[in-house]
């Protein structure tokens, strides 16, 4: 299997992943929400792109719905959630319908819409995406949404991970970018240690966030592998 990765969301070019399967992370903290999202038994997550387009789709049959998501890492005005993972518990999402819009996350994963299977991961559920990913025995390209179009440290090292645990799954050859970024994991396994160079993670800390980041950074505690198809994500 060769496996490739795409730094973030405005460098996905359709020719990269089309026909490939996609590992899409933006750990910090969109697919985090999903991930946990999904396993706490929502019916599906709606990815948008705009804040206009979630309002558009809720307003007929609010109660359907839970609008969630983040500009500039700080909730919408309206939303009922932000983009924190630990607010979507099974008691608040369990039977409904998420609608999500991020600044990062979202775009990156309308952005593969040209791939066989698009994945959704973050370091919670890393093992059991590349499990999946080694099922499917398919070429892979790992996108990190990054952080306004920029390489992202945390996005970087959760796919070194993910290279990783894939390693014991079936044989991978490897990008130059991808023997990067599973150097890097190998040399700092201490996630949490590792990320706080990040510029996201400084604007996280900034907004009093710790107990996200400290979530965000824990390693396969989620066995599901959401999967975004026709406009949804389900498991």
């Amino acid at each position: 299997m060769k496996v490739d990765i795409i730094i973030s969301a405005g460098d996905i070019k359709e020719k990269k992943v089309l026909d490939k399967t996609v590992i899409v992370i933006d750990m910090l903290r969109a697919t985090s929400v999903i991930t946990t999202a999904v396993a706490n038994g929502c019916n599906e997550v709606i990815p948008l792109l705009t804040i206009d387009e979630a309002m558009d789709l809720v307003r007929e049959e609010r109660s359907r719905y839970i609008l969630g998501g983040e500009r500039k890492a700080l909730k919408i005005e309206g939303f009922d959630c932000s983009n924190s993972p630990l607010e979507y518990t099974s008691q608040l999402v369990k039977g409904k319908s998420i609608v999500l819009t991020t600044t990062n996350g979202t775009r990156a994963i309308k952005g593969c819409e040209g791939a066989r299977n698009i994945l959704i991961a973050a370091m919670i559920n890393g093992a059991s995406a590349a499990i999946k990913a080694a099922e499917l025995n398919n070429d892979l390209v790992i996108v990190n949404a990054g952080t306004y179009d920029e390489f992202s440290i945390d996005d970087f090292i959760c796919s070194g991970y993910i290279i990783d645990c894939l390693k014991d799954q079936c044989d991978v050859l490897l990008s130059d970018i991808a023997t990067t970024a599973h150097y890097i994991y190998k040399n700092n396994e201490d996630i949490f240690g590792f990320i706080k160079f990040a510029s996201h993670y400084k604007r996280i800390e900034e907004l009093g966030l710790q107990e996200d980041l400290e979530y965000c950074c824990r390693k396969s505690i989620i066995d599901v592998v959401p999967e975004y198809k026709d406009g949804n994500i389900r498991i």
